[in-house]
This record gives C-alpha cells, structure tokens and sequence, in this order.
C-alpha cells in the first residue's frame, strides 16, 4: 500500500470535480465581484501541513504544546497586515468575513443593543443586522439606505437615523456599493453619536491596501475584512483595530466565538499579504478599477443602466430592467456563453431577491489573469449580444468559444494547466 497516495489515486471522484473546477474557472470569464484567482504561492500555503495542528489561543499563549513554527507564522502574517494597512492592532485568526462582523458585536455590544448598517437591499452585508441574520435577531438593527435619484448612501439619512438611535455600533461598508465609502463623514456621525464605528472593507480591501480606496484604518475604531476578494488571499478573515480595543476583539475572536485557529489559512494570508506589498500588486489594483470603469462605460454606450451610473472600485451594479430582461434568467444565459457574474437585487427593486432585477459585475478576477481595456470592451460587447438573445442557444455557444479562445492568451493565476 502506498504510504502517501495522491488524491487522485484516494478518491479519484473528488478529485475529478476539482479538476473540472480548475477548467471551468480556466475557461470563463469569471466577473463575479467577490471572487479572484490566488496565486500558486497561497494555494500552496493553503493546502500544507499547517492543517494537521491545533493551536488554540494566541502566539506565546497557548493552550497546546508544539508551538514553535506555528507562532512565527501567526506573528508573521499579523506584523505584515499591521504594516500593510498601517494598523495598531490585527488579529488573523476569524475563519471569514462573517465571524469576524460577529466578533465586533461580541466584543462591544449586548443582544438587544441599537446597530446601524447600510440595508441589504441598498448594496450591505447581511451581518450589518438585516433581518434574516443572526444580528439582525439579537440586536435592535436600524437601516439606512441610498437616494433613490442617485443611489449614493444618505450621509444625511445616516445622520439622522444615528443621532435619534443612538447605535452602539455603527457599520460602513458594502457588499454591492460600486461608489466610495466616505470613511471621514461616518467617522464624525460615529462621533456625533456616541457610536463605535466598524468599517466593514471586506470588498475594498486590495484596494485599500494599494491606495487605489480610501482607508477607514485610523478613523474606524474597528476595521474588519476577508481576506480574498480583491485582497487575493485564502478565504479566511481578519480584524483590524485601534490599539485600546485589542484586548476586546482578541477576547472576542477566542474563547469568544471559536476554538484553534486555521493554521493554513493564516499562512496563506502572510503570503497574501506580502504579496500586496508589492509595485506589481498595486498596478493589479488600479487596473481593477480602470476595468471597472472600462467595463461601465463600454456597457452605458450599448444601452445597459448602471446604479449610481459608474463605479469608483472594483464593481457595477446593473439594472436589466431597460433592456427587458431580469436578473436571474440573464445570468444564467450569461454562463451559459461562458460568462459567470451573479444576480444581485437593486435599490429599490421592485422584484424579489430570487429574482430581481439586477446583476452585479466585478473585474478582480479577468484583472489577476491580465485581461485589459481592450478585452473588457469585447466583453461589454459579448453581454450585450447575450442581453439580445438569452434563448439563442446557438449564439450563446458561440459567444462560450470566443470567450475560452480568448481567455487562452491570459493563463489563470494558480492553475497550472
């Protein structure tokens, strides 16, 4: 019996469906906003024996033996964020963005207590207390929400809401906002409030850390984030805060919330972030957003409706609603031709989560493979002759050998085949 059988040889099954993973992420146009390609570096990292150890507590505190490497790699991965983004204080350890919103409340707020997060159907996050989530059922949530003629965040909703509530807890940030988070305004409502502020950057942060975005680090109390998206790390989360509320979220992250931390993902997001310190890391993400604008505007000019009109990051939100068509049934024909983004409501939308009128679109990932305003304008050109017929199986098939033509001249990032 082989003492180190490969996966293939394992359970060949699985291992099938990740190889046809690798070729469909190889092989489409992957524009949904949150999701990217990592490097060979982070996949390695990601999958390494740091996975076999427990390592509960924290560097030089723990509560298993065995430690040695295991702190270095903690102490590496947080000393390398600290720097990147300027921080006091990071903790590497929340197993993802959500966890890491929990442990905010955790640390600072009671069930019961008022929170404030811009709404579910205005572009944030379920953890900002929208109803379905957990912190939406043990916390007082109030929403503020974007102007109906713009579709830019209310600062003035905001203040109002902030100074009759009274929040604990007031969270900025999005996950379908494509305009500028003015981080300098909410910190002086926050202020005028008496409120905690928790800058939610868990879309910006490659941004963020390039310069290419505003920073909330040194005006939000608390800054929290995953680690892929634009950031090209594992999938994983981390927290960010002022030095007077370390000891609160470390407590917050463990024992509050959960037991060992993943070792290999915390290596993973060193790497990341060694990697986002770099010249080459910044060019990735201005060209994000020159993308994204590229994307906008080649897309305005065939007829497509964009919320707020444009985008100053990595994401559009489109309305589908001019060109008579839905969100959903336009995704899905949009795979159908190769192209994956994901079906998003839109503020104020008239029709139901499952099926609204929008889709969202995001250059991260066509960014990381090396795809430019050139091939972003064929793109543009692709959706709209989707859009002019979603039925058109023949077309669509078509369009899905143009696109993996295309998408030859560009390898994808960490897939070595």
């Amino acid at each position: 019996m082989t003492h180190n059988p490969t996966l293939s040889t394992t359970d060949p099954e699985i291992a099938a469906l990740i190889r046809k993973e690798e070729h469909r992420q190889r092989d489409c146009v992957r524009l949904i906003a949150s999701e990217n390609y990592v490097s060979r570096a982070v996949l390695e990292a990601t999958g390494s024996v740091l996975t076999n150890k427990y390592s509960e507590g924290y560097a030089k505190k723990r509560y298993y033996q065995g430690q040695e490497y295991i702190d270095a790699v903690e102490e590496l991965a947080c000393a390398r964020v600290a720097k990147l983004f300027g921080a006091e204080h990071v903790n590497v350890q929340p197993y993802s963005g959500s966890p890491a919103n929990l442990a905010v409340y955790l640390a600072f707020a009671k069930p019961g207590d008022t929170i404030m997060g811009l709404g579910l159907p205005a572009g944030g996050h379920l953890t900002h207390g929208w109803s379905v989530s957990i912190t939406g059922k043990f916390f007082k949530s109030v929403a503020y929400g974007v102007r109906r003629e713009t579709g830019r965040i209310d600062l003035d909703e905001v203040r109002s809401l902030a100074l009759e509530h009274r929040p604990k807890l007031m969270f900025c940030g999005a996950t379908a906002y494509p305009r500028t988070i003015d981080f300098l305004a909410f910190r002086a409502i926050a202020d005028e409030a008496g409120a905690i502020l928790v800058a939610d950057i868990a879309h910006i942060a490659g941004l963020v850390a390039a310069g290419v975005h505003p920073t909330p680090v040194g005006l939000a109390d608390v800054v929290t984030t995953t680690t892929h998206k634009t950031f090209r790390g594992p999938r994983g989360g981390m927290i960010m805060c002022k030095a007077a509320h370390a000891s609160a979220i470390d407590r917050a992250v463990f024992p509050g919330l959960q037991g060992g931390p993943h070792n290999h993902t915390t290596a993973a997001i060193a790497v990341a972030a060694k990697e986002a310190s770099t010249p080459e890391f910044k060019r990735y993400a201005a060209a994000v957003v020159e993308n994204a604008k590229a994307l906008g505007e080649a897309l305005v000019e065939r007829g497509f409706s964009l919320v707020t009109g444009g985008t100053d990051n990595h994401l559009l939100l489109v309305d589908m609603t001019p060109k008579s068509l839905a969100g959903k049934p336009y995704a899905q024909a949009l795979e159908r031709a190769g192209i994956v983004c994901n079906y998003n409501s839109i503020p104020f939308d008239p029709r139901k989560p499952f099926d609204p009128s929008g889709v969202r679109l995001g250059t991260p990932a066509i960014t990381s493979r090396g795809l430019g305003i050139p091939e972003v304008v064929q793109i543009a050109r692709w959706m709209d002759d989707v859009a002019a017929g979603i039925e058109d199986v023949a077309k669509l098939a078509r369009i899905k050998g143009e696109v993996r033509e295309l998408l030859g001249s560009f390898p994808a990032p960490g897939i070595l085949a």
